[in-house]
């Protein structure tokens, strides 16, 4: 039986195991928790959601939403686990954490092919191996990659808080999705007066010291809340907390709101709520007084305030393929957000490649690319491929797809037709291979 190891037991390696396992492969998964957690990790389960727990769109005429529905047809554990897990969100996809790490733990840890070993690597192994130890990847583990491929870029991430349900003021508080999609966030609407107030009181609060780093970057998707309302006053009112398509919701004063803060819910109980948009590196204590303004959340009970913590990535273009193998040492693979891939599907979309092509490469069999038709496959090409100016971290989206001949000008029906394109492109590759029979 053909073996392989995999390094890190998160999305990304997760679901590298799994397609692994599924081609007959031996795995080995070596995973440092619990004998060490990096600093932003709570839970000693495998697959922890450390930032939202939301997995974004789920519909097709969102590139997220086709990368969810391609992974499902393939088999993907990580879509699996999610669909078996989701909570109300809306037109999103949302789960409850801790059921959704305990049903990606207990099936990895009951598949035979699999062999989870507790152990922190220092080193890169010689292959075939899988390093998907996240964006958190710190120590001699990094060292040993910085000294085979270079220095690795940085940049900061954040996450929001969560409060509890019976802590909050539910009569200034409405339930409603936006555009009249259900009824699966909790909203906080605002004045005129408390939007301005809340916004000056959240500028003048302190934040979390970070001396490690002069420069900073902070990643475009989860930027701090604060850091935003730097750009301007108006930028939080047009950004998470913009008040539109919630109708027949009012401020305190009677009239429309200014301003809307969301909740989305954070566990299958319901009794547990994150804050929509507001990663933030506000000291603990400036966080329940400042976000205590907002209306409703006047005596919210923080369960997990919000953390930033520094991630870690590849220069990717210049090392990997669209197989997410090193070019000089084709056996060693990356995958996760290490490559530069952002977000949990994306990361477990890198996972699924870099598995499913080791294992094609250990049965001497052809690797598959799934080209930019593919949501899949337009992320392998962006991380193997991008030639722009700086390399960032990048989600899935229709832009770094392969354009449409004569394309639909209306956005939404060529977004509709791309995904339609992809989807035909999948399910040809799978009624034409044994591999997935």
């Amino acid at each position: 039986m053909a073996q392989a190891a995999v390094i890190g037991a998160g999305l990304a390696g997760c679901e590298a195991a799994h397609i692994l396992s599924r081609m007959g492969v031996h795995v080995r998964l070596f995973e440092m928790k619990p004998v060490r957690r990096s600093p932003a990790h709570n839970s000693d389960k495998f697959c922890e959601l450390v930032c939202s727990n939301s997995l974004r769109s789920n519909k097709l005429d969102n590139a997220v939403g086709l990368l969810k529905e391609e992974l499902r047809r393939l088999g993907s554990l990580i879509m699996e686990a999610a669909d078996k897990t989701a909570v109300p969100a809306g037109g999103a996809l949302a789960v409850d954490r801790e059921s959704f790490a305990s049903y990606v733990t207990e099936a990895v840890k009951n598949d035979p092919n699999i062999e989870v070993i507790t152990e922190e690597i220092s080193e890169i192994p010689e292959g075939p191996v899988i390093i998907a130890t996240g964006p958190l990847t710190d120590g001699k583990l990094l060292a040993s990659i910085e000294e085979l491929l270079g220095e690795s870029l940085h940049f900061f991430d954040a996450a929001a808080p969560i409060v509890t349900l019976d802590s909050l003021d539910m009569s200034k508080v409405s339930r409603a999705s936006r555009y009249e999609r259900g009824s699966d966030y909790l909203n906080c609407p605002m004045t005129r007066l408390e939007y301005f107030t809340f916004v000056r009181a959240l500028l003048a609060a302190e934040t979390a010291p970070l001396h490690e780093f002069e420069n900073i970057k902070v990643f475009e998707g989860c930027m701090p809340v604060e850091a935003m309302a730097r750009r301007g006053d108006m930028t939080l009112a047009y950004g998470p907390m913009k008040p539109v398509g919630l109708k027949g919701c009012t401020a305190s004063d009677g009239k429309p709101p200014f301003a809307v803060v969301q909740l989305r819910q954070d566990n299958s109980e319901g009794t547990l709520f994150n804050i929509v948009g507001f990663q933030t590196n506000l000291k603990f204590g400036e966080q329940k007084r400042v976000f205590g303004m907002i209306p409703g959340l006047e005596k919210a009970e923080f369960v997990r305030y919000g953390v930033m913590h520094r991630n870690s990535f590849l220069r990717s273009p210049k090392h990997l393929t669209p197989f997410y193998s090193l070019r000089m040492r084709p056996k060693i693979y990356f995958a996760g957000q290490i490559t530069g891939v952002e977000g949990y599907i994306e990361s477990a979309s890198s996972g699924f490649t870099a598995g499913l092509n080791l294992g094609l490469q250990l049965l001497g069999k052809n690797k598959i690319d799934f080209t930019r038709q593919t949501a899949i496959g337009s992320l392998a090409h962006y991380v193997s491929e991008y030639n722009g100016g700086s390399f960032q971290p990048m989600n899935a989206n229709f832009g770094i797809m392969e354009s449409l001949p004569d394309a639909p000008r209306d956005k939404y029906k060529r977004y509709l037709a791309l995904s339609e394109r992809a989807l035909e492109y999948i399910d040809m590759m799978i009624s034409e291979d044994e591999l997935w029979k």
